[in-house]
């Protein structure tokens, strides 16, 4: 089974994968938050060249993640991508945000499926390494999604990972796992599967359900439970020291990289882990309102001396 780590804004970065990978193993593989292809004839820069520096993924398979509705600048970027070492590129049509799907990219690329289905035909053909594919199921209706499936089926993707959600579910609701099957079925192509994996429970009954299951991609069950991949694999809970370990190696290296701004990364990623406690909501107040660097460590002091772990990790929408 592959087991890989979802693209989440903000969150997985550089930084999350190597610490993770140090702390807990590696996963098989990490796909990059989405970044924007550079124009034509321009280089990636910024923040995005280190997200994609192969010197900061190294030991790590690494798929990037382009969002983007010109083919042109895809295929340049895929170019670029190709020159690093990477071996695949990875088309975002499942970013729900609504700034990003009024600009039809994202989620919204799959309101415009002649637009889309010539898109993937150029990218096919003329991207040096290949293109795999992360969807929803449709922008208003799950009805949306046979005739989206057409479209992926007449082009030679190298997998399409299928988070079974409309756009304006955003992550509310329950995954229509049955797209996914039907998915299966009909794919002349590998297929992953995303969605509300957060247990072992979870996975264990989508494999029961769905036996022909490959590759499953995790993203909030691994925030709250960085144990979660191990797990999968009939490997032990996160102890509370591996936890703390965890944390402080990835509080150094925001701090290394953005200062005392580190305070913030830190506390988006407490949104998810405070599910490993027994008390998410006291958890959840001890780091709220802190901002100074001295008083967020006495926080995270606090919580890791006197709150229990929970008897199982799991994220609560």
């Amino acid at each position: 089974m592959i087991v890989s780590l979802a693209p989440m804004e903000g969150i997985t970065g550089h930084l999350f994968r190597t610490v993770h990978a140090e702390c807990f193993g590696a996963l098989d593989r990490y796909y990059t938050p989405f970044l924007p292809p550079p124009r034509v004839g321009s280089s990636f820069g910024g923040r995005i060249k280190a997200e994609i520096d192969p010197a900061n993924n190294r030991g790590l398979t690494v798929v990037p993640q382009l969002m983007s509705k010109n083919a042109d600048e895809f295929i340049w970027a895929a170019q670029l991508l190709s020159q690093m070492g990477y071996g695949e590129v990875n088309l975002n049509l499942g970013c729900p945000s609504g700034t990003v799907v009024a600009k039809g990219k994202g989620a919204g690329f799959l309101r415009h499926l002649e637009e889309l289905d010539t898109f993937l035909n150029q990218v096919c053909e003329r991207s040096p390494i290949p293109v795999s594919v992360k969807t929803r199921i449709g922008v208003e209706s799950d009805e949306e999604y046979d005739a989206i499936l057409e479209v992926y089926c007449r082009r030679p993707i190298a997998e399409l990972i299928v988070h079974p959600r409309v756009q304006k579910d955003r992550y509310q609701g329950t995954p229509r796992q049955e797209a996914y099957g039907k998915t299966l079925a009909a794919a002349p192509f590998p297929v992953a599967y995303n969605g509300d994996i957060f247990t072992v429970g979870d996975y264990t009954a989508l494999v029961a359900t769905y036996p022909a299951t490959r590759h499953v991609m995790l993203g909030r069950g691994i925030l709250a439970n960085p144990a979660l991949a191990r797990m999968l694999r009939g490997g032990a809970a996160a102890t509370a020291g591996e936890l703390k370990r965890f944390h402080d190696g990835l509080f150094d290296a925001y701090r290394a990289e953005i200062g005392g701004n580190a305070v913030f990364r830190m506390k988006e990623w407490w949104s998810y882990a405070r599910f490993a406690f027994a008390d998410p909501l006291s958890v959840h107040r001890a780091v709220r309102k802190v901002r100074r660097v001295d008083d967020y460590q006495a926080a995270v002091s606090c919580i890791f001396n006197s709150e229990p772990l929970a008897d199982v990790a799991r994220f609560r929408p």
